[in-house]
């Protein structure tokens, strides 16, 4: 067994590092430091002092030989030590940036980090912290349209004008359909969520059929009036339109913010339109451009919180539950404030067509 290691206790340092301790204001580790020394230097063994400050037996002998070849100093300061890896240049980043931003490697859509790493000469790990600190995110991918509506503007600055500035004595309603709204059953039970497992579902099911529902959005209370349907015909959106009339407040001009779907366009509903010109007014906003109408937003929030994660087992089910939603959306009081100008789309749609977002 190899000999403890005492101090080489120099004239007053006892006393010295006593008083260290006794003022206070040093740090913890270097309080432990001290006392391990004058402990040793008392005479009692390395394992009761290692078991007193807790610690390892060896360490009390480090601390000792810190002493011993530097004194109190040695014991109130930490040793230097090899600098780490230099810093990348920035110069490197920005030219690592600038590489991912304008090419594509040979063959492949996108840059990976190892791959990038090998490239410049770095590790993958410090690659993912460059094009973090840069915003570079080359594995995702957004998608775009811009309309091509030759009326865009005027049907842009028409459904914004409305949404911000509604006329007196009407009601803004925002309506389309959600088709093909699948009434699937997973073939096993949904099992539960749990601490650090998500809830999960078979990745099989079987198909009931499907359902479409016509909605309607007040713009202004964020109520919802809906009905599912089997089809989306141009006599099921008429059909739709007649029980928008009875449920909507009377008196009241309904002006009726629409896309451009056939079905909404067809004769049999431009003569339903022009039959009760005085209740309805049409609205369409631009190709290429659901993001203006405000259901879609709302189909989003039925779609997330009610639909996709669900097993049914029959349409009828399905219907049930797309019901009851509404009525609980209707009591929650919750809905959608439009924001933007015609303007601020306006630069947006320029910001976003020059590249810049």
């Amino acid at each position: 067994m190899a000999k403890a290691i005492e101090p080489k206790i120099k004239e007053n340092d006892l006393q010295l590092m006593e008083e260290i301790l006794a003022a206070g204001y040093v740090k913890h580790k270097f309080a432990v430091r001290l006392r391990a020394v004058i402990n040793r230097a008392k005479g009692l063994t390395t394992s009761k002092i290692a078991l007193f400050l807790g610690m390892n037996i060896n360490t009390v002998s480090d601390h000792v030989n810190r002493y011993n070849d530097g004194g109190i100093e040695a014991l109130l300061c930490d040793k230097t030590r090899k600098p780490g890896t230099a810093p990348i240049p920035v110069t490197v980043k920005n030219k690592l940036v600038q590489f991912v931003c304008q090419k594509k490697p040979k063959n492949e859509t996108h840059w990976t980090t190892r791959e990038l790493g090998k490239h410049f000469g770095i590790s993958h790990t410090a690659v993912n912290t460059i094009l973090n600190e840069y915003g570079i995110k080359p594995h995702i991918v957004k998608k775009f349209q811009f309309s091509t509506d030759k009326d865009f503007e005027s049907k842009l600055s028409d459904v914004v004008g409305l949404y911000l500035d509604p006329p007196e004595n009407s009601i803004v309603f925002c309506i389309d359909e959600k088709s093909q709204i699948q009434a699937i059953e997973r073939t096993q039970p949904i099992l539960p969520l749990g601490p650090g497992i998500p809830e999960r579902q078979t990745h099989d099911y079987l198909r009931h059929g499907t359902t479409t529902l016509f909605a309607a959005l007040n713009v202004a209370s964020g109520t919802v009036i809906g009905k599912c349907l089997k089809s989306h015909k141009a006599e099921d959106y008429v059909n739709f339109l007649k029980l928008l009339d009875q449920k909507a407040p009377k008196k009241k001009v309904l002006h009726i913010i629409a896309d451009n779907y056939s079905s909404h366009k067809a004769p049999e509903v431009k003569k339903y339109i022009e039959k009760k010109k005085e209740r309805f007014v049409e609205h369409f906003i631009p190709t290429y451009s659901s993001w203006l109408n405000m259901i879609e937003r709302w189909f989003a929030e039925i779609t997330n919180k009610r639909i996709r994660r669900e097993s049914w087992n029959s349409v009828k089910q399905l219907e049930k539950a797309i019901t009851d939603y509404i009525v609980h959306w209707n009591n929650s009081g919750k809905k959608f404030v439009w924001t933007k100008t015609f303007n601020d789309i306006k630069n947006s749609i320029k910001k976003a067509k020059s590249g810049l977002c």
